[in-house]
């Protein structure tokens, strides 16, 4: 037997079987730079003997050894070690057996002459996708007894860091900045933040600073006095004394005025709030949590946004990543969504392997909303037990359209089905009870009933 430990001593480690001592050495050579552990031997039989006392990340596996066959030696691997991926190396001509090697379970095949480039390059990849499985199942085995949000949905190692994140920081009172794309569920983020600090059993505040508008944001804020302004018939304490004792979520917190970021800043610093017209200052205890699809630091260094600002809100920053860079969660969250919108009247009880598998190639520029928008209208216009591929709206999903193609796409007559159809939806679960539907559709009692007059729907109040 034949080993060689690499210089710069690695969890990852590598068995190459192959009955040329040249190749073998040239190996060697390749690997030896690389953080690697790395085992060589020439027969398949000191190979067993190696795979019976040492568990290896990846095998080279040459298709002929003197002893066996590089597919023997394969399914034996596979029997002892699952988790091993196999790479089978083939000489001219062993092209057919090669691809049956992979139909038997080899994750690739490399014909030699090969360069040292390609082979580093496949085991490199290898390397990666070991080192990503071992931070999920270490980063699960310590979030999991910490994390209890049971809304926020993804087993990927980026969202298991995040759960991690989360379950660190919510019990401290530190102020956090959220950012990540629209759709991402920066909301739901903010959520279980809150539900993981002290502040649990008070009120969570909710606050859109791109919805408000720019004349009624400050008084919807910070309050005001009856008499401040025209049409200030009665005093209001305003969203921030509103969550005394809790927690206030400001989502698209860089849309908010450069004179609002500055009475915020004060407002974070001595604690207090001011309503507009008043000339007194009111004592708060309220945890600060921002959101952004911003780069606050870039709208910072364009005078768009207050720097002192930024650096109280970004005290532990939290990065909510796009669907797109965890595809591995979205069979968890299709499912998720269609338990949480089929209704005991509804036919629709499961999702096929063809639908999942579309689901997990498309882009998803929505992100986890555009995912809970198609799920939840195949649902609402499913006819069958399960969700097939053709049941299916992916309109402007994975396209190569630009944003605002992609926006009249959205915007057409399909999503008016899906719109009509989720609010029947609604109505449905709440017993056509149209407070219960609004909260059920996260909407303003005022839009649903828009939308109800649009759609002809009628419901109780």
């Amino acid at each position: 037997m034949n080993s060689s430990t690499s210089e710069k001593p690695s969890r990852f480690s590598l068995l190459v079987v192959d009955d040329d001592r040249v190749v073998l050495m040239l190996l060697k050579e390749i690997f030896s730079s690389q953080p690697y552990d790395v085992m060589t031997c020439e027969t398949g039989r000191k190979a067993l003997r190696m795979l019976a006392s040492h568990k290896f990340d990846a095998a080279l596996v040459d298709l002929g050894l003197p002893d066996t066959d590089g597919i023997t030696l394969l399914k034996k691997i596979r029997m002892l070690h699952p988790e091993t991926a196999v790479i089978i190396l083939t000489g001219i001509g062993g092209v057919k057996e090669a691809v049956e090697a992979v139909q038997a379970g080899a994750v690739d095949f490399v014909q030699k002459p090969f360069t040292p480039n390609q082979l580093l390059e496949r085991i490199a990849n290898i390397a990666e996708c070991a080192a990503t499985e071992e931070e999920r199942r270490s980063l699960e085995s310590e979030a999991s007894p910490r994390f209890d949000f049971a809304p926020l949905v993804g087993r990927s190692v980026p969202m298991l860091r995040l759960k991690d994140l989360i379950a660190r920081v919510g019990p401290t009172d530190a102020t956090v900045l959220i950012e990540g794309e629209t759709g991402t569920g920066k909301e739901l983020v903010a959520k279980a933040i809150h539900h993981h600090s002290q502040r649990a059993g008070e009120v969570f505040v909710p606050v859109d600073c791109a919805a408000i508008g720019q004349t009624v944001i400050e008084s919807e804020l910070f309050g005001h006095v009856k008499g401040a302004f025209t049409g200030a018939h009665k005093s209001s304490e305003g969203l921030i004394r509103s969550a005394e004792g809790g927690s206030l979520f400001m989502d698209e917190i860089g849309e908010l005025a450069l004179n609002l970021q500055s009475k915020l800043l004060r407002t974070i610093q001595e604690r207090q709030v001011r309503p507009i017209g008043s000339s007194c200052s009111y004592q708060v205890d309220v945890r600060i949590i921002a959101a952004t699809n911003r780069d606050l630091s870039e709208e910072a260094a364009l005078g768009r946004f207050r720097d002192d600002l930024l650096y109280r809100l970004n005290v532990v920053n939290m990065h909510v990543p796009p669907l797109r860079e965890r595809r591995d969660d979205i069979p968890l969250l299709a499912d998720y969504f269609l338990e949480r919108f089929k209704t005991a009247r509804s036919p629709v009880k499961s999702i096929s392997k063809d639908a999942l598998d579309l689901l997990a190639r498309e882009e998803w520029r929505g992100n986890v909303r555009e995912l809970e928008n198609v799920i939840r209208r195949a649902v609402a216009l499913g006819r069958h037990a399960e969700i097939r591929s053709v049941d299916l709206d992916l309109t402007g999903a994975g396209s190569d359209a630009n944003d605002g193609n992609h926006r009249e796409q959205v915007m057409g007559d399909t999503y008016s089905d899906y719109e009509r159809a989720a609010i029947e939806n609604a109505l449905e679960k709440t017993m056509y009870n149209r407070r219960k539907a609004a909260k059920l559709l996260q909407i303003g009692e005022a839009t649903l009933y828009r939308k109800l007059r649009k759609f002809d729907i009628s419901a109780v109040d």
